[in-house]
């Protein structure tokens, strides 16, 4: 048993000197260059091959300043159309989201009543007319006897043709008041637009005391936005509007679809203390009913347009905890880094105030791959950002 434990232990000595010998000789023997090349072949490659970059020239160019907000669609003109006589609904001429026009017909109220009572009218200025034509012949009369009629008979006479001529005024009223609510058994629209849906059916008893109407109508040619701007701009909203109607672009609220293109027609008169806005309307033609009463949309209210301003794309401005910056290439096919100032940017474009110059190369893609004086090799942006356009109603 202790011979076969010595045996046990040289063995396990030989075994760790064998592992440690030819660790030796791995890293420190007669062949040292087999280190540095499988260093070398772990360490990544290093090239002097130009990054390739996409640049686009910095532009000079008009750039439209636009205020953006939200707003809501509202009916030029809305009407809620009631009865304005008391009866049972006979007949609904109109179907829910038509179009009507002005003056045709929506609904008619079962009008015998007020047949009626227009008959009743008439046949008592018809009696009136009577007794008129026989007091003028009496009082013809009464003047042909002369000094034989005594002056109190014509003169009580000519009383009751006065009197009768007074009351077939009376009836004459009388007979267009009740034309006048018979006529209201036939309602129609008061203006163009669209129907919704009716508040009541046929068969229905309806008051002219209620508020609930027949139907509500919206005028949606043209159409009007209320949206808010700051009140920090108003003085500028005020002096462009003076010198003519500004543009208005509605546009969906996700800012991918125009929808229509109309201008500002009233500054409110007044300043929501509150928020600190004003409140704007703008009207659109809506020939093509892209607007809908009650819709929300984005708003853009061009307010003044600059003349000859530096514009980059947006993806040429990078920001830092020093501020933005951009790169350009220089005259070596270098990276150069640039210090920028912006004061607008929309549609995927930016006016540059400081730092840039038109004509020079701005790299659009690939900043996460440059440092300054890093040698580039450029390919030209194939299009510039897309910006809505509007088509013209």
């Amino acid at each position: 048993m202790t011979t076969s434990r010595t045996i046990g232990w040289v063995l396990l000595i030989a075994a760790v000197g064998a592992v440690g010998y030819f660790g030796w000789q791995r890293f420190y023997g007669p062949n040292p260059r087999a280190k540095t090349e499988s260093a070398q072949k772990s360490a990544p490659p290093t090239s002097n091959a130009p990054v390739r970059v996409t640049v686009k020239p910095v532009e000079k160019a008009d750039f439209p300043v636009y205020l953006t907000g939200l707003g809501t669609v509202q009916g030029f003109n809305t009407v809620v159309v009631r009865t304005r006589v008391d009866g049972q609904v006979d007949q609904i001429a109109f179907k829910e989201g038509q179009l009507v026009n002005q003056g045709d017909l929506l609904a008619e109220i079962d009008p015998r009543p007020f047949q009626a009572a227009l008959a009743q009218a008439k046949a008592k200025k018809a009696q009136d007319e009577a007794n008129l034509a026989n007091a003028n012949l009496d009082l013809q009369r009464y003047t042909k006897l002369g000094e034989f009629a005594t002056r109190q008979q014509t003169d009580t006479q000519r009383s009751t043709v006065a009197q009768l001529t007074a009351q077939i005024a009376a009836d004459d009223a009388a007979v267009f008041n009740a034309q006048t609510q018979l006529d209201y058994t036939t309602i129609k629209a008061p203006i163009s637009g669209i129907a919704g849906l009716r508040q009541v059916d046929v068969g229905n008893i309806v008051n002219a005391s209620t508020q609930t109407g027949i139907v509500t109508i919206a005028q949606i040619e043209p159409i009007a936005v209320v949206f808010t701007a700051p009140e920090e701009q108003l003085p500028y909203i005020n002096e462009g509007q003076s010198i003519q109607p500004l543009k208005v672009i509605a546009i969906t609220t996700d800012g991918k679809k125009p929808l229509a293109e109309g201008t500002l027609a009233v500054v409110n008169n007044q300043v929501d203390s509150t928020s600190g806005t004003i409140r704007l309307k703008a009207v659109f033609d809506n020939r093509n009913h892209a607007l809908w009463p009650g819709q929300s949309v984005s708003t853009r209210l061009l307010v003044k347009t600059l003349k000859d301003a530096t514009v980059v794309p947006d993806d040429a401005i990078q920001h830092s905890t020093d501020g933005l910056y951009a790169y350009i290439v220089n005259q070596d096919n270098k990276a150069e880094l640039r210090k920028v100032k912006v004061s607008q940017s929309i549609d995927g474009r930016s006016v540059v105030d400081e730092g840039l110059s038109p004509g020079q190369q701005v790299i659009t893609g690939g900043q996460f791959k440059v440092q300054p004086g890093t040698l580039v090799s450029t390919a030209v942006a194939s299009s510039d950002p897309a910006q809505p356009k509007v088509k013209q109603e």
